[in-house]
């Protein structure tokens, strides 16, 4: 199960991104370069950590996974705040926080599992 899972994360994610690269470019030109940036940073970095989910032990994967939560909480505020100010659409907020929902329903499912096969 979890294997699926962490599999299944990379492409939701991969989704997600190219998809918030578009919804950046059409920000106004000054917080395309602050918000814009600070949210493409903390999704490199995110999908960074998934990568490494993948790649080490059992045992650290609880760590990267709750890395990664709060990564996906902190865009979640950004997206609030470009839509509180108008920088984008309720339509575009609604698909990204939908895209985010599902992906962590995925990371949910994965702490849980780890979470409870981690315990000594």
């Amino acid at each position: 199960m979890e294997n699926n899972s962490s599999l299944l994360l990379i492409p939701k994610y991969e989704s997600f991104i190219s998809y918030m690269l578009n919804v950046i470019l059409k920000l106004p030109r000054v917080e395309k370069f602050n918000i814009g940036n600070e949210f493409k940073n903390s999704m490199y970095q995110t999908l960074e950590n998934i990568l490494f989910v993948e790649k080490i032990e059992k045992g650290r994967r609880l760590y990267y996974l709750n890395i990664i939560d709060t990564k996906i909480n902190y865009q979640r505020i950004l997206l609030r705040i470009m839509k509180e100010n108008r920088w984008i659409d309720e339509k575009k907020f609604n698909v990204a926080i939908s895209l985010l929902y599902e992906i962590g329903r995925i990371l949910g499912g994965l702490i849980k599992f780890y979470a409870k096969n981690n315990k000594k």
